[in-house]
């Protein structure tokens, strides 16, 4: 079992930064590819980035390009999101996610997640 726990949410006006933290505990021996996903009040949770467990394979999806930046330090079993430029349409509780294996943008692939943190951003 691997257990995750978010921090680093909050409000914060458009254009701002914010940089999530995601710090797993457990049985995280093994090589775990790790996620973030977010959720927007009666919207579906959609993918954000992911990366692999050397850092080598990342991905991001189109809404995020280039403002975001996911990175790890497997050391101190941390993952990190720095979300530059934020926009309004950002707002969502974020999730971090973990899975065993190769980095994927599927939600329905993470075997564990944590509680969420929520992010506003305002206009």
């Amino acid at each position: 079992q691997v257990q995750l726990v978010e921090s680093g949410g909050g409000l914060v006006q458009a254009g701002g930064s914010l940089r999530l933290s995601c710090a797993a505990s457990g049985r995280t021996d093994s090589s775990y590819a790790m996620g973030w996903f977010r959720q927007a009040p009666g919207k579906e949770r959609e993918f954000v980035a992911a990366i692999s467990w050397s850092g080598n394979t990342i991905f991001y999806a189109d809404s995020v390009k280039g403002r975001f930046t996911i990175s790890r330090d497997v050391a101190k079993n941390t993952l990190y999101l720095q979300m530059n430029r934020l926009k309004p349409e950002d707002t969502a509780v974020y999730y971090c996610a973990a899975k065993r294996g190769l980095a994927t943008t599927s939600a329905t692939a993470y075997n564990y997640w944590g509680q969420g943190t929520q992010v506003t951003v305002s206009s």
